[in-house]
């Protein structure tokens, strides 16, 4: 299903003398197409309902000329991430499969750069109805000092829906009555999330172990039909319970199999067990058998808390955890820190000296350090301490203390991480400590490489060298911006200290700090240096490209302005005319590159491009140099264009205003080129006025073919040859689309049916339909079989009476909103009178009624009954002439009512409204009326036209 708004910004037209430059204005919101439902907030705000998953089409109509730009956008809610961030620049806005998140507020915004911008909005309500979930909890409380005790029951149900939803209650077939049984409370309970109604049986009786059925509904609106739940309650009815198989933490070696079982031990009905794994999923490769998990030659990645839950619906989901941890070690560093009470940076003998470890692993508490010197093991003695967890460092970090250093205590020293009785390989890592091994380390940048340049899309490395022994680790990050780097980290770690970029670009220029490590060699103050890094790109110029238009003979200015660009200092500027260079001009540092062409002849009109170089790159700016003049802007709110002309000929006004006219030489006429299937039907030359800013121009092109399109072409022409040329399509629509009462008559050979619509409030549709596009199963003995002239090819609007039609049904068909001029008619009244004239055809035995109503909309939209007929009528067309006083603007709507069965189709051809009265020899006088629910004939006695006149105003006001 499609469903169609169209928001439609009206204007009366506020040119004077021709001037039809104005900016767009919004006056209405109208619909078209299928939809749920359109109530209205107020007079001009409408909701608009959509079921969720059809599709949504937005249309935005606006009158403004030039021709405004549509935009859309939206707030309360979010259509998608993609449409939040950007803005829809069409007419038309189609989502498909529309969700609930994507309800809210859309936004048409219409824009020509001619005064302030017309919005409009419309408010889109999703309707759903999502599958209710019933969920049931019991309680058992001791009655009368523990005599005996009562059992109650909740059955709850919840369900997310919009609108509100109504919940039906029943045992068995039967829907449960709170107030005819006592056994029984129904209610709504407080702080829930969605709709939930909670069914409560009181003191458990035998009658009370049934099936239970919670049925939802919204009332079929949006054709959402009502969905249920049912459950058993029975005397055995109980929550769920669950153990594990395995502790609930779990240590393996990788490579090793692991079956994690989760065993219900109660429950009824029986509970589904399910598993799930935070953080992430539970693997692709796991093996789930009901309650049991398995996973073959388990890695690292793992890792994690794997959770099974038993559900039955009753009492809350039973819940178990296993906390699966793979033995894994990693990058193993080691931290030499002097004595940090003397603020020591070196070894110094008969002064402490700290040794410490760390290795990144899981179980990280589960990792044994062992410490030797020169490859014998360490045992804790006075001046050799071991710390297991040292408490000043990282957690995990193993120390090995050095009290009151000796020359003795000089050596190689081992650490060793491992986890006791596992097969994951050892981590080792040597220090060697003497006096002249351990130095602080010394970072500078060399000499030259403080200020690092490079060329946009290249290469670059920042150096900062480091000494020292160990030679700690060097660490880059952004210094004067709180970016992170390149890589997405926040710091880069380089062994020797060099930083290598590729592919660099402008907004990675600016400060890097390199800065020593803490780890892999002197814990002490870190050392820090800068680089610069400088990214050279070609200069950024404007205009990129545009548009000159001179009149001929005249001087003529290009500038080529530099926005940005580094270096910033020009090298070299350039111009060239269709791609052949220029005499060079004398570059000036202070101004940006200009051309001057003194004199604008045929011989200078042409392509001019400024080329700026800066060492890092070319950049152009192009100029189009034309005496051509600009083209013409169609004018698409003509009223009345269209004029049918006798033998299936119309002609049509096209109006259009010259674009920035004065910008070029004068403009003497226009070349107009009328095409119909890649088939010239009209070109010529036109002499016009000399066209001025905003003022409209017209022609009236004749001799057109109804019901054919027409692409037409126009040039304006001056001395220096043709202009630029504008292209519309004109498309023959009756004339009853523009909204004022006429002599044309609207024979619905269009498929935009002379503007009529469907009323959306109705039951069902007008259909438009000929001899050649009826169904050739169609119901015998109702309907026509051709339109009213008597030709295949010709259409009429019709409503089908067959299934799944019922007696009653109504389709109405809306007429355009036809404006209403004041004056003095015939009896000294302002009411203008009118007539409506039209053919019907009612042929069947089931045939309903055709009523016609004129709507007035004001504060409140009034349908005033003018004509009625039911019955079989026979098998001719016939036609009506339906007087009608208006006070105001009006609509008459044709109201189609099934009858008893199906042999009940009614059609209706060649509508007109004209102003006037009814013809005498044609009038309505020759059908039937009804008013007040009786069926008259005309002329009336004085007493049945009272009862007429009452009926009116009791519709009038109803």
């Amino acid at each position: 299903m499609e469903i169609f708004w169209i928001l439609l910004f009206s204007v009366i037209h506020p040119y004077v003398r021709g001037q039809g430059v104005y900016a767009p204005s919004n006056a209405q919101i109208v619909h078209s197409g299928q939809a749920c439902l359109v109530k209205e907030d107020n007079i001009n705000d409408r909701i608009y309902t959509i079921r969720e998953g059809d599709t949504l089409v937005l249309q935005c109509l606006v009158k403004g000329h030039p021709k405004p730009q549509v935009r859309w956008t939206k707030t309360a809610g979010s259509a998608s991430d993609k449409f939040q961030e950007t803005s829809i620049f069409n007419e038309t806005l189609r989502i498909q499969r529309i969700q609930r998140v994507q309800g809210g507020r859309y936004y048409c915004k219409a824009e020509n750069g001619v005064g302030v911008a017309a919005i409009k909005s419309i408010r889109v309500d999703v309707q759903y109805l999502d599958q209710p979930v019933l969920t049931v909890h019991q309680t058992i409380s001791d009655v009368r000092g523990s005599y005996y005790q009562e059992k109650t029951v909740f059955l709850r149900c919840t369900v997310n829906s919009n609108p509100p939803a109504r919940f039906i209650w029943k045992r068995g077939s039967q829907p449960i009555e709170q107030s005819k049984d006592n056994g029984v409370d129904i209610y709504e309970p407080l702080y829930t999330q969605g709709e939930t109604k909670v069914l409560k049986l009181k003191n458990l009786r035998p009658q009370d172990f049934a099936n239970y059925t919670c049925q939802v509904s919204v009332r079929n609106v949006c054709e959402i039909p009502d969905t249920f739940v049912t459950f058993q309650l029975t005397s055995a009815t109980s929550p769920p319970a669950l153990r594990l198989s395995v502790n609930e933490t779990l240590v393996l070696d990788p490579g090793k199999d692991v079956m994690m079982s989760c065993e219900v031990t109660a429950g009824n009905p029986t509970p589904t067990v399910t598993w799930s794994r935070t953080p992430g999923s539970v693997p692709q490769r796991a093996v789930i058998d009901g309650g049991t998990l398995t996973l073959r030659s388990v890695e690292a990645s793992d890792s994690g808390f794997y959770n099974c839950a038993a559900y039955n619906k009753v009492g809350n989901p039973a819940k178990r955890t296993v906390n699966l941890v793979v033995r894994d070690m990693r990058n193993l560093t080691f931290q030499i820190t002097p004595d940090s009470n003397k603020d020591s940076e070196s070894i110094q003998m008969g002064r402490d000296l700290k040794l410490s470890c760390h290795v990144d692993a899981q179980p990280q508490d589960k990792v044994n350090y062992t410490w030797y010197k020169n490859g014998v093991p360490i045992l804790p003695s006075e001046n050799l301490v071991i710390l297991r967890s040292d408490p000043d460092m990282a957690p995990g970090t193993g120390s090995l203390e050095i009290i009151d250093m000796k020359f003795r205590d000089q050596a190689t020293y081992t650490c060793v991480a491992n986890f006791p009785g596992s097969i994951v390989p050892d981590l080792r890592v040597d220090v060697n400590i003497t006096q002249s091994s351990v130095t602080p380390p010394i970072l500078s940048v060399p000499s030259g490489g403080a200020v690092v340049t490079a060329r946009e899309g290249a290469w670059a490395e920042l150096v900062c060298l480091v000494d020292g022994k160990p030679r700690p680790p060097v660490l880059w990050s952004r210094a004067d911006k709180d970016l992170p780097m390149p890589s997405g980290e926040w710091a880069t770690e380089t062994r020797d200290g060099r930083l290598r970029l590729s592919n660099v670009t402008r907004d990675l220029s600016g400060t890097y700090r390199c800065q020593t490590a803490p780890y892999n060699g002197l814990n002490i103050k870190r050392r820090e240096a800068q680089v610069q890094l400088s990214v050279q790109y070609p200069p950024i110029v404007e205009p990129a490209y545009q548009e000159v238009r001179s009149p001929t003979n005249q001087p003529v200015t290009l500038r080529c302005s530099v926005v940005k660009a580094n270096p910033s200092r020009i090298a070299r500027a350039s111009w060239l005319m269709n791609g052949r260079p220029l005499p060079p001009t004398v570059p000036d540092s202070q101004e940006p590159p200009t051309l001057r062409i003194e004199r604008l002849s045929p011989s200078s009109n042409g392509t001019y491009e400024c080329r700026v170089s800066n060492g890092a790159g070319v950049s152009s700016c192009v100029f189009n140099v034309s005496a051509r003049a600009y083209n013409p802007e169609f004018y698409f709110d003509t009223p009345n264009p269209i004029r049918v002309l006798p033998g299936s000929n119309y002609s049509y006004i096209l109006q259009w205003t010259q674009k920035e006219p004065r910008a070029v030489d004068r403009i003497l006429g226009y070349w107009i080129n009328v095409r119909q299937m890649n088939r010239v039907a009209m070109s010529r030359q036109m002499e016009v006025k000399e066209p001025q800013p905003g003022v409209l121009l017209s022609y009236v092109l004749t001799d057109l073919r109804i019901p054919l399109d027409y692409e037409v072409r126009l040039t304006p022409i001056t001395m220096f040859g043709l202009g630029d040329s504008a292209t519309r399509t004109i498309q023959y629509s009756e004339p009853f689309t523009y909204f004022r009462p006429s002599d044309h008559v609207c024979g619905f050979e269009d498929s935009r049916i002379c503007g009529f619509s469907q009323d959306r409030s109705d039951t069902f549709d007008w259909t438009r339909q000929n001899a050649l596009t009826q169904n050739p199963k169609r119901t015998a003995n109702t309907g026509p079989d051709t339109d009213r002239s008597g030709t295949k090819e010709g259409y009429y609007m019709y409503i089908e009476a067959s299934r799944p039609r019922v007696a009653g049904d109504k389709a109405r068909l809306l007429s355009p909103l036809f404006n209403v001029t004041q004056a003095r008619g015939a009896t000294g009244s302002n009411r203008v009178p009118y007539c409506i004239s039209f053919y019907y055809h009612m042929k069947g035995m089931h045939i309903g009624s055709l009523n016609i109503l004129m709507r007035v909309k004001g504060i409140a939209t009034v349908d005033t009954l003018l004509w009625s007929i039911s019955g079989n009528q026979g098998p001719e067309w016939k036609q009506a002439n339906v007087p009608v006083n208006p006070s105001g603007a009006f609509q008459v709507v044709f109201e189609g009512v099934r009858g008893t069965g199906y042999e009940g189709d009614i059609a209706i051809d060649d509508v007109s409204i004209t102003t006037g009265k009814c013809k005498q020899d044609n009038t309505v006088s020759n059908t039937a009326v009804l008013l007040g629910g009786a069926s008259h004939r005309w002329p009336l006695s004085p007493a049945q036209l009272l009862g007429c006149t009452l009926s009116a105003y009791l519709l009038l006001y109803r």
